[in-house]
């Protein structure tokens, strides 16, 4: 890897045109892309694992959940610290070849252990992507722009699915499921070349206003982070996106067993479909929430919109999500995916924008990294292993009513992913609560 430590110019050096800030964020984007590509493959082949391993919901759960986030989470605040300090490029295309590496030795697992370890290994490697990810594009970015930026980036998450669903299936069921971590893995190779040797390190505050002076040398991380959450906006604002998250990871990861035992969908049948529809609605919800929040914020010059907009959509999400997992129609229930997954994908960019208003231009990756520990560690650590845990627990009772196993375990899943959904409700109030004293706190 080429030089690890940054020198930032002043800068009136340094140039980057239009047309190269789109490569930039685009090229953030497609990592993204790859990223969640490692991250959510396993939940295509939630059922392969399952019959191979002998695994149950709740094993299921702690795979896509606690044992990839426990790591991803604490270690984003020390990466983001060294990213706060030193080159964001080469941290991430260190990252790239990490979790790479961790996701082709998942096709290499023989017993339960083998997947648990090297689950763990692939959150270690993401764990190095976002904090400085963020933190470049919003030098690349001024504010007026920022979260169209960021949306762009954040639409990898559904990018990601898209590709861990439909390629992931077809590959799966063509050559197996270790074939299909295999590819993946190692095409994290070519991608981290390129970020290496096309990446430039922009100065701290490249696009910020003139009066916004960079420090020489950041404050300590425990302080910045310390400050952070005394702040009751980020503080409430970090809540709402963590139960948000909750719902969103906890539901998302069994989407595709969901839809095999209940509307009886094939592995590729439910790859292929559900890809698309996490596509179009991930990409639109993304990209939107991102876009429609700058724009409107800069005509009210309200920075609450940042905030009342994600509270919106996801309270419009809560009965439609419901919809949803009741129907028996599975035309119809697709139909309302796409609506769905598009509502619930819009608060993540608004979101990032808040927080780094929130703080100074060498304090973004930490705040970054607060904000996704606090986040990941209840959303994705905690939302796949509880529904995994509340399906067999359903299942369970659903048995010991009379119900034959396999309806009983059709319809745990069922109502385990409708009472995800609920915890919604306290998201929203959340957001609603950070957003007065948004403000306040920003102008402080």
């Amino acid at each position: 890897m080429m030089g690890m430590t940054a020198q930032f110019g002043a800068s009136s050096e340094f140039q980057a045109s239009t047309a190269y800030r789109r490569y930039v964020v685009w090229l953030l984007f497609a990592v993204y892309v790859l990223n969640f590509v490692d991250r959510q493959i396993l939940s295509i082949l939630n059922e392969e694992l399952k019959v191979e391993f002998d695994l149950s919901d709740t094993e299921l759960g702690i795979l896509g959940g606690f044992a990839f986030a426990v790591l991803y989470s604490t270690l984003g605040i020390p990466i983001a610290r060294w990213a706060d300090r030193g080159s964001r490029v080469s941290i991430i295309s260190l990252a790239i070849l990490v979790w790479s590496a961790f996701t082709a030795l998942t096709g290499g697992a023989k017993a339960v252990w083998h997947l648990v370890v090297a689950r763990i290994g692939v959150g270690i490697g993401e764990a190095g992507c976002s904090p400085p990810a963020y933190s470049l594009i919003s030098d690349y970015f001024e504010q007026k722009r920022r979260a169209t930026a960021l949306s762009i980036y954040s639409m990898g998450v559904y990018g990601g699915s898209f590709v861990g669903l439909f390629i992931g299936a077809l590959i799966a069921d063509a050559y197996g499921w270790r074939a299909a971590f295999l590819v993946c893995g190692v095409s994290g190779i070519a991608l981290a070349t390129i970020v290496e040797l096309t990446l430039r390190e922009p100065p701290r505050g490249f696009s910020d206003p003139p009066t916004v002076e960079p420090r020489a040398e950041p404050p300590p991380a425990f302080r910045v982070m310390r400050a952070l959450w005394h702040k009751n906006s980020f503080k409430w604002l970090s809540m709402g996106a963590a139960l948000h998250t909750f719902a969103a990871y906890g539901v998302g990861h069994f989407y595709a067993s969901f839809f095999v035992r209940t509307h009886g969908l094939g592995l590729t049948e439910v790859g292929m479909v559900l890809g698309v529809i996490v596509a179009i609605g991930g990409f639109t919800g993304t990209f939107l929430g991102g876009f429609v929040s700058d724009k409107v914020a800069a005509r009210t010059g309200d920075i609450r919109i940042y905030l009342w907009i994600p509270a919106l959509l996801l309270a419009i999400n809560i009965p439609l999500g419901q919809i949803v997992f009741a129907l028996s129609d599975r035309d119809a229930a697709l139909l309302l995916m796409v609506c769905y997954v598009a509502l619930s994908s819009s608060f993540l960019a608004p979101n990032i924008a808040v927080t780094h208003r929130l703080v100074g231009v060498r304090e973004r990756a930490v705040a970054s990294a607060l904000f996704l520990f606090i986040i990941n560690l209840i959303g994705m650590g905690l939302g796949p292993t509880l529904a995994g845990i509340l399906s067999d627990l359903l299942r369970d009772s659903f048995v010991a009513g009379g119900m034959d196993l396999k309806q009983a375990t059709s319809d745990g899943l069922r109502w385990s992913l409708r009472i995800l959904i609920l915890v919604n409700i306290l998201a929203v109030w959340f957001y609603l609560l950070s957003a007065r004293k948004v403000r306040a706190e920003i102008a402080a």
